[in-house]
């Protein structure tokens, strides 16, 4: 989903008066450390928002909360996944898209007979077609992402939804995480960081700079929102979700509220994959992002290139964090060369970053 200028306009037009401008009472038809350069903390302010920005998004009074997970061969977490899902509060319904499991993963989910629970499938056309899908034919007013080996703490749903209360004009709220090994076992520390405040209200440079939401497990989204900007890219391999965020923050505020809501499941499954990665494999969607005529229109004048630069060095500075989870010190040296090639003064925070990586924070 590639979005010309002209299109971007066409969208404008379409949600003006969504929150920044509020968008229309009725559904729309339309289809993982915050890492900044310096430079960033000095960008100019971002253009005024148009009339009718300070009015409050409308009143949802039940607030019901919709989460979608895609799932593929994880039938040693998906229940575990679903029964967290199921415990919380306001939820309207948990749909699991199957994106083509050949194991047990579709026999687990039709075993559970809690009627909020529904199955659809999606026949292997990833995982942002299958999010996509789950998020077209939810009823909530706000949707949750969930990723089908993590799980929800208690109470994640309800913290989500009394910080949305409170800020009215957001489209996205979202909160923290821990890491949990594959037995559930909690491994990350960033309780330690419980004090830390992420960005809230016009949040656009700042997250195109770099995607400090990381999990969508952590995030709420209003559903009209959501589909208004277009769903995930399915063109997008890596980095879909930080792409997605861009386009919501461009139409609406977004609010933090300083809980941990996720145990986020590393295992021998995803950290195969997230070692395989290298920054090579996520900069199509710094592309992807700073040619979206969406996004761009509503960046300060003249901080394209200073923002697209920072983005690229908080995504060289994941891949050294991750290098360095899985302990391959050199080739995480070597990304700390590549972000001083770009910019000597964020190796400093950037090295930071991957020693409190080496203890789970």
């Amino acid at each position: 989903m590639r979005v010309s200028s002209s299109a971007a306009e066409i969208a404008i037009a379409g949600i003006c008066r969504f929150g920044r401008c509020a968008l229309v009472n009725r559904p729309l038809r339309t289809s993982r450390s915050l890492i900044i350069a310096d430079a960033i903390l000095d960008l100019p302010t971002a253009p005024p928002l148009a009339p009718g920005a300070h009015d409050p998004l409308p009143v949802i009074p039940a607030a019901p909360v919709s989460i979608v997970i895609p799932a593929k061969n994880v039938a040693a977490y998906i229940g575990e996944t679903i029964a967290s899902a199921l415990a919380q509060d306001e939820v309207a319904e948990v749909i699991v898209v199957d994106d083509g499991s050949i194991d047990g993963t579709i026999a687990i989910v039709r075993a559970m007979t809690d009627p909020r629970l529904r199955l659809m499938t999606n026949n292997s056309a990833g995982v942002s077609s299958a999010r996509n899908l789950g998020a077209r034919h939810a009823s909530g007013h706000w949707l949750l992402f969930l990723d089908a080996d993590d799980r929800l703490r208690p109470g994640a749903v309800a913290a989500l939804l009394a910080a949305a209360r409170r800020a009215p004009h957001a489209v996205v709220v979202y909160g923290d995480y821990n890491t949990i090994d594959s037995e559930g076992r909690q491994i990350g520390r960033r309780e330690l960081l419980k004090g830390r405040r992420k960005p809230s209200g016009d949040v656009l440079a700042r997250l195109t700079s770099g995607n400090f939401i990381v999990n969508g497990g952590i995030a709420i989204a209003r559903a009209e929102a959501f589909r208004a900007v277009g769903g995930f890219d399915v063109g997008l391999r890596y980095c879909e979700d930080w792409h997605c965020w861009c386009r919501l923050a461009a139409i609406g505020e977004f609010a933090f509220t300083p809980r941990l809501l996720l145990d986020y499941r590393v295992h021998t499954a995803n950290t195969m994959n997230a070692a395989a990665r290298t920054p090579q494999d996520f900069l199509p969607a710094v592309a992807r992002i700073f040619d979206d005529g969406l996004i761009l229109a509503r960046l300060p004048t003249g901080s394209a290139a200073g923002l697209r630069r920072a983005a690229e060095i908080h995504l060289v500075t994941y891949s050294a964090m991750q290098a360095a989870r899985f302990r391959r010190y050199r080739e995480a040296f070597s990304y700390l060369g590549m972000i001083g090639r770009r910019s000597l003064k964020s190796v400093p925070r950037s090295a930071l970053r991957v020693v409190l990586t080496c203890f789970g924070l």
